[in-house]
This record gives C-alpha cells, structure tokens and sequence, in this order.
C-alpha cells in the first residue's frame, strides 16, 4: 500500500516544528562577559501541533485527498543562570506562580546551606581536639 498524503503532511510539519524547537531553545547559548561571569538564559517552550485530512468520495480509483496541519511554538524567558567565581546562582525574571516553580526556585539556596554544613562539618582533627588536648 503506498504511502497516504496525511504522512506527507505530517512528516514535513514535525520537520519544520523540531527546527523551531529544541534543547538549545530551553537552555540557551552561554553568554561570557569580559570579567568571566557566564550568564546562561533558560526559558520556557510550549507549542501545539494539530493535523487532519480526509479522503473525498468519488468514484475514480485514486480519491482526491483534503488535509491540513498546523503548530504553534512559544518561547518565554523565565530565568539566567549566572556562574560567577566557581558561584551559580539563578535569577529569575518573575515570581513563582506555584509550588513547583517555587522549590525549582529554592533548590540553588539550599544547595549553598547543605554544602556550608558540611564544610563546617570537616574541620582538621588539631582545630576539633582545642590546646588542651594535648
């Protein structure tokens, strides 16, 4: 069975909706300023896709065929990630709406707290024992 027009259709519609979209759309290109600080924008995309199409009676042995497609991208800048000193910090360009985005928005802070913890954790065996211990 040969191939039906809607494959076609569809085929060439993914194709234009993966060049519009991909890793590099969410996670941008790094941005390196003349002191060394990286700045990395992270956005958020969404787009839709629709198709549909039919076969037209006639009584002809190849039928005419009716169809469409078509897709919608959005791209919208929510954060930067900003390496700084062996630093990362996120910047975000508006206030989180919900719980998810609120703990996405927490986890660099936390992240600083947990590590300070445990550096204080590790001292050298001389600091922990005092003068005294000798």
């Amino acid at each position: 069975m040969a191939n039906h027009p809607i494959d076609g259709l569809l085929e060439s519609s993914m194709k234009n909706l993966r060049s519009l979209v991909s890793a590099d759309t969410v996670i941008g290109e790094p941005i390196t300023t003349p002191d060394g600080t990286i700045i990395i924008p992270v956005s958020k995309v969404s787009f839709g896709f629709a198709s549909g199409g039919s076969d037209l009676p006639t009584n002809k042995q190849n039928e005419p065929f009716g169809g469409g497609a078509g897709g919608g991208v959005t791209v919208h800048p929510i954060a930067f990630l900003v390496v700084k000193d062996g630093q990362v910090d996120l910047l975000q360009i508006s206030d989180p709406k919900n719980t998810a985005d609120r703990v996405v928005a927490m986890v660099p802070e936390v992240m600083d707290k947990i590590n300070a913890f445990f550096k204080k954790e590790k001292k050298p065996e001389t600091e922990k024992a005092g003068p005294d211990a000798l």
